[in-house]
């Protein structure tokens, strides 16, 4: 972010004049130097009047006109409903805690997702990754096995355990079998 805000004045006749570049600009040029992370000041053009709370506040109101995926309306009630100053403070103060939670996972997604061969081969070190980062993240990321390394070994013991099971059942099917055949014996000799 530039540490100089863009002063934009606001005239009577509702045209906004930014003073850096000399130029009267629309709502949607404010928006675009907000999203591009400039700090933007909004005044009055005769009483100096800070009007940049009100003019953002536009801005969000003309998003909402033009999609339909603005904030609820339940929550728009609420805000208008919690006329006391607190109320309001609270509500404002858990959409932003709500948004840098956003924020965090959306950097913590972008970060976790940069390695796709990684995801690709194994997700479920990448959830495990992303989960040991959110229970201990003063402890430094545990050292990822070769993708490789991993497939191989996964294979070798998958071979194992097949060989394990091919090995024990002959000796199953031999049990069952003795069993019976002396029942049969038994059976011969009644007919007799």
């Amino acid at each position: 972010m530039s540490t100089d805000p863009v002063v934009i004045k606001k005239y009577p006749n509702r045209r906004l004049y930014d003073t850096a570049s000399s130029r009267y600009i629309n709502l949607e040029d404010i928006a675009g130097f907000v999203r591009e992370g400039r700090d933007v000041q909004v005044l009055d053009a005769q009483s100096g009047e800070d009007l940049t709370r009100v003019t953002l506040t536009q801005i969000i109101m003309e998003d909402a006109r033009q999609q339909p995926t603005g904030m609820p309306v339940e929550l728009l009630r609420q805000l208008i409903v919690s006329s006391d100053r607190m109320g309001r403070e609270f509500i404002m103060w858990y959409l932003k805690s709500a948004y840098d939670a956003y924020q965090t996972v959306q950097s913590k997604l972008h970060t976790g997702l940069s390695d796709v061969q990684a995801v690709a081969l194994s997700p479920l070190n990448v959830m495990k990754n992303f989960l040991h980062t959110q229970t201990a993240p003063s402890h430094p990321p545990e050292a990822q096995p070769d993708s490789g390394d991993e497939l191989r070994q996964l294979r070798q013991r998958l071979a194992d355990l097949e060989a394990r099971v091919q090995q024990a059942k002959p000796a199953r099917s031999a049990s069952p079998v003795s069993r019976k055949a002396p029942a049969k014996k038994k059976a011969a000799k009644k007919r007799r």
